[in-house]
């Protein structure tokens, strides 16, 4: 590749915001400040920022699925996916990818064809697409093909979700208040009671079993039990000998944080509750809440306020979750209700994310890091818009607007 200056635009660096040159070339940032070198780009009006690094996104799934029922063909969805995240700035993306019991959508045979289509199509995409081996822990049937997902060119990481046990929770008991999952308090609802049948009602629609067959196998599932501590160890063993970051998924407990922390799973992702949040920060655990959340101004479940998190200095990175433009739109919300100061609320969609996922080579600008940039329009009083993303060094998205 040859240099690349991008000229005149108000660049986010670590120190604060600068009117100033950035010049890149072999994939990485070479000079701050230094004369034009190689092809000029002229930003003059808008912002060079580190592009976006998507920690947990699953919008992918309606690419799979748009309808219920109704499958596209993989290689299609991933690089139609591949081309959303470049226009929305999102340079780095990890697919939260649920490997599950259910049949369906979720199925861990599909998700074993997803994650090789992304590796055979990796030449033709445009940003780095990465996997959340996003594991339901009663999911038996993933153990073998999250060994082989391990082994992947560009490192997973795995998220620890149980859903099973918060589907079965007693039914006067809001998934917040629940205890830890493998606690002797943890208080079970009747399978068989109609309410149980109500609860799950979208979990049947996206598997495609009908009422009977989906209750027979959740209570054959549920009887594995005993089993998931195990299961989990196993699965936290392979990934702390592979080096992949570990997050906790919904806690609503320190008990399940410190369960989780001491297996290695260093990352609350979408803690629930105030408590949770807080043993997280107390020992030094990343934090990632959902940016719909705070784009919404609130969860939809009822859950902690991503905004409120956030001004408290209680979050550390925001991920797109299940709509990619919420990350941009997010910031925006965040920055008209001055929740934090500019440069700290860009570091949720960057460097923040980088650290939760050990990549120390991107989420800034700074000389020797990889050449991860977005150029952003952002008139005072108007929602930013995505002009350009830039994936080491490489163009992977350019707009040029009507106007």
């Amino acid at each position: 590749m040859t240099a690349t200056t991008f000229e005149g635009a108000c660049v986010y660096l670590p120190d604060g915001m600068h009117h100033t040159s950035v010049t890149v070339e072999q994939g990485r940032i070479v000079e701050i400040g230094g004369p034009a070198q190689g092809d000029v780009i002229d930003a003059r009006g808008l912002i060079l920022a580190p592009a976006l690094i998507d920690v947990h996104g699953d919008a992918f799934e309606r690419q799979v699925m748009p309808r219920p029922g109704v499958f596209f063909p993989i290689e299609t969805a991933v690089i139609d996916t591949d081309r959303q995240l470049a226009s929305n700035g999102i340079a780095t993306a990890y697919h939260a990818l649920t490997l599950g019991w259910e049949p369906g959508l979720r199925d861990v045979a599909r998700g074993r064809t997803l994650m090789q289509a992304i590796r055979d199509l990796a030449p033709r995409l445009l940003v780095e697409n990465r996997i959340q081996l996003r594991w339901e822990t009663f999911a038996f049937e993933a153990l073998d093909i999250i060994e082989w997902a391990l082994d992947a060119p560009l490192l997973p990481s795995v998220a620890f979700n149980d859903h099973t046990s918060m589907t079965m929770r007693g039914f006067d008991i809001p998934i917040q208040d629940r205890v830890f999952e493998f606690s002797p308090d943890f208080v079970v609802g009747d399978i068989n009671d109609a309410r149980m049948r109500k609860r799950n009602e979208s979990n049947m629609r996206r598997s495609g079993l009908p009422e009977g067959e989906y209750m027979a196998l959740l209570a054959e599932v549920w009887a594995r039990r005993g089993d998931v501590p195990a299961a989990i160890d196993r699965v936290a063993a392979q990934a702390r000998a592979k080096g992949a970051p570990m997050l906790s998924h919904d806690d609503t407990r320190a008990e399940t944080r410190t369960w989780f922390r001491d297996r290695g799973a260093k990352v609350a992702e979408f803690p629930m509750v105030l408590e949770a949040v807080e043993a997280a920060r107390a020992h030094g655990d990343t934090i990632i809440f959902g940016a719909p959340n705070a784009t919404r101004g609130g969860s939809h479940i009822g859950s902690l306020g991503a905004g409120d998190m956030v001004e408290a200095g209680l979050c550390d990175a925001l991920a797109s979750d299940y709509f990619y433009p919420a990350m941009l739109a997010a910031i925006a919300r965040l920055d008209a209700e001055r929740r934090a100061d500019r440069l700290r609320l860009w570091a949720l969609v960057s460097s923040g994310p980088a650290q939760a996922m050990n990549l120390s080579d991107r989420g800034e600008i700074a000389v020797g890091k990889r050449a991860d940039l977005v150029l952003v329009d952002w008139p005072d009083g108007q929602p930013p818009a995505i002009c350009g993303t830039w994936v080491a060094g490489r163009p992977a998205y350019r707009a040029q607007p009507a106007g």
